[in-house]
């Protein structure tokens, strides 16, 4: 498998055997962390749909607003606090380094999970 064939998140599975199983709907994340994965991989795939659906309805936003110059290169995960297959919440420290029009950034953000029944979701997250 190329580097091209990689998951976006990282992990060194296919798109389709990591985050593109919970994007299509044919798997709920498990974790706090794949949730969090899974997302990231939707900015790269500007899947503007499975972000709403995996934002939490209490601060899910009217709608995503995703710059189409935003190129997305990477994403290191920092820590994972709970938001395990057992527990109601969780927290993933994250950085993910973009560009804009050729200029690099980084996002660094803790995220803060919820379970609702068997479902991950993002609530809200704090930047470093």
């Amino acid at each position: 498998m190329s580097a091209t064939d990689l998951c976006h998140c990282g992990e060194l599975q296919s798109l389709s055997e990591c985050c593109g199983r919970f994007m299509a709907g044919t798997m709920e994340a498990e974790t706090a962390e794949q949730l969090m994965r899974s997302r990231y991989s939707a900015y790269v795939e500007r899947d503007e749909a499975y972000l709403m659906a995996s934002w939490h309805p209490a601060t899910r936003p009217s709608r995503v607003r995703l710059d189409p110059d935003q190129r997305w290169l990477g994403l290191s995960v920092k820590s994972v606090e709970a938001g395990q297959v057992e527990d109601s919440r969780g927290t993933v420290e994250y950085v993910a380094r973009y560009k804009v029009q050729g200029r690099g950034h980084r996002l660094h953000e803790i995220s803060r999970f919820e379970r609702i029944g068997d479902r991950w979701y993002y609530r809200d997250g704090e930047h470093r």
